[in-house]
């Protein structure tokens, strides 16, 4: 008998609530990155109504107006309509952000200090990061997770393109798979909810985004005469955004990573700079696992690494294949140490993070985009010949 099961998976558009904090903080640490590679940047945004506030820690020599990027980054996702109560042209600005900890700077600078057992950069906090890859989708990804985005940046184009201009930027899609055998077999139901200007009925919002959005964004053959359609299920979407809903950054953990299917540590990603291995930690292990699957070494991987502060080396490296390697799993371990290094400053330059690119990974998904391999740097498949050649 076969194995069946359905597994969901959700994801929000740049006009998020949330979304708009993260994108706001990601800005924040690209402009610091544009002047000052060394910058340490903790940025965290709430929105509500028509407020931006700012939090955090940042040590920096860059100088910008910081009111001024949170301004480029809000027109920028689309709130610009004078029907949305949260615009860019006129919004109540709060900065609070403060200068990193001394404390933790020691931690983490490559310098000796007292009672620091090592000189290396350390990571700039405990914790688990964790990276995910299968087989199921060519970008390695899981499919709802992947689906789901898709179906958000289309949405996003269709309202940027001014094919819709009825459409407004907050929106949510979520997509739920019939797995059979542990593969995909068919979409059970599709979720839309996009907000929207008064002059539209919900019908023409349901029957435009069916055809314009799900039947031409996910694939045919997954899409049955059974597969469930709720677009915009609660009638009427036009308050939304902050006006809607307060957001803040470091919320939507689970978009930005495996849409539940690998776990997750628990730290977010937006707002850091690298040197907190939330962040950059989380890109390596998606490096190694894409390597391993991208390999042949397994059909899934999920690498987990675990840190101490102000510590150099992981106090523990973990791989899981699922029981789907092809080879011995001590063999893939083995190689996985012998060709990627797990110290932060290492992979940090590896990964070539110090960079104004964080911008670029805010929406629809730190994992699993191929659009700019030369930024999303952890999306390369580089590695994969040579961890086959060192488990052959």
């Amino acid at each position: 008998m076969a194995n069946s099961f359905i597994f969901s998976s959700e994801s929000v558009t740049e006009g998020h609530p949330d979304k708009v904090c993260d994108t706001i903080s990601d800005s924040i640490v690209d402009a610091c990155f544009e002047q000052d590679p060394g910058s340490r940047v903790a940025c965290e945004t709430m929105v509500k109504d028509n407020m931006v506030a700012l939090g955090g820690e940042i040590t920096t020599q860059a100088s910008f107006d910081y009111r001024e990027v949170a301004k480029a980054a809000i027109e920028e996702i689309g709130y610009t309509n004078d029907d949305c109560k949260f615009n860019a042209a006129n919004f109540f600005f709060v900065n609070a952000l403060g200068q990193q900890s001394p404390d933790i700077a020691q931690g983490v600078d490559a310098a000796a200090a007292d009672d620091k057992d090592t000189d290396e950069q350390g990571a700039g906090d405990q914790g688990i990061m964790f990276g995910y890859a299968t087989t199921e989708t060519p970008e390695l990804m899981p499919a709802p997770i992947l689906y789901s985005h898709k179906l958000g940046m289309a949405i996003t184009d269709l309202r940027k393109s001014g094919k819709h201009t009825w459409l407004r930027p907050d929106s949510k899609t979520q997509v739920s798979i019939e797995y059979v055998d542990g593969k995909p077999n068919r979409i059970t139901a599709v979720v839309v909810s996009t907000q929207h200007s008064a002059d539209i009925t919900t019908k023409e919002i349901r029957d435009i985004l069916k055809k314009d959005l799900v039947e031409a964004e996910l694939p045919g053959d997954l899409l049955t005469e059974d597969t469930e359609y709720h677009i915009n299920p609660t009638g009427i979407f036009i308050i939304g955004g902050p006006e809607g809903d307060c957001g803040l950054t470091g919320r939507k953990i689970i978009v930005d990573t495996y849409g539940g299917m690998g776990r997750h540590g628990g730290g977010a990603f937006s707002g850091k700079d690298p040197s907190k291995v939330d962040r950059s930690a989380a890109y390596m292990c998606r490096y190694v696992a894409k390597n391993v699957v991208a390999a042949g070494l397994a059909e899934k991987c999920e690498l987990q690494l675990a840190y101490a502060i102000g510590y150099p080396d992981p106090v523990s490296v973990h791989v899981d294949t699922f029981g789907t390697n092809q080879v011995d799993d001590a063999k893939i371990v083995a190689a996985v140490k012998e060709i990627f290094s797990f110290k932060p400053a290492t992979f940090i330059k590896e990964l070539n993070l110090l960079r104004p690119i964080f911008r670029k990974t805010t929406n629809y998904g730190h994992f699993g985009r191929e659009d700019d391999l030369d930024a999303l740097t952890w999306e390369k498949t580089d590695k994969a010949e040579a961890l086959k050649s060192a488990c052959s």
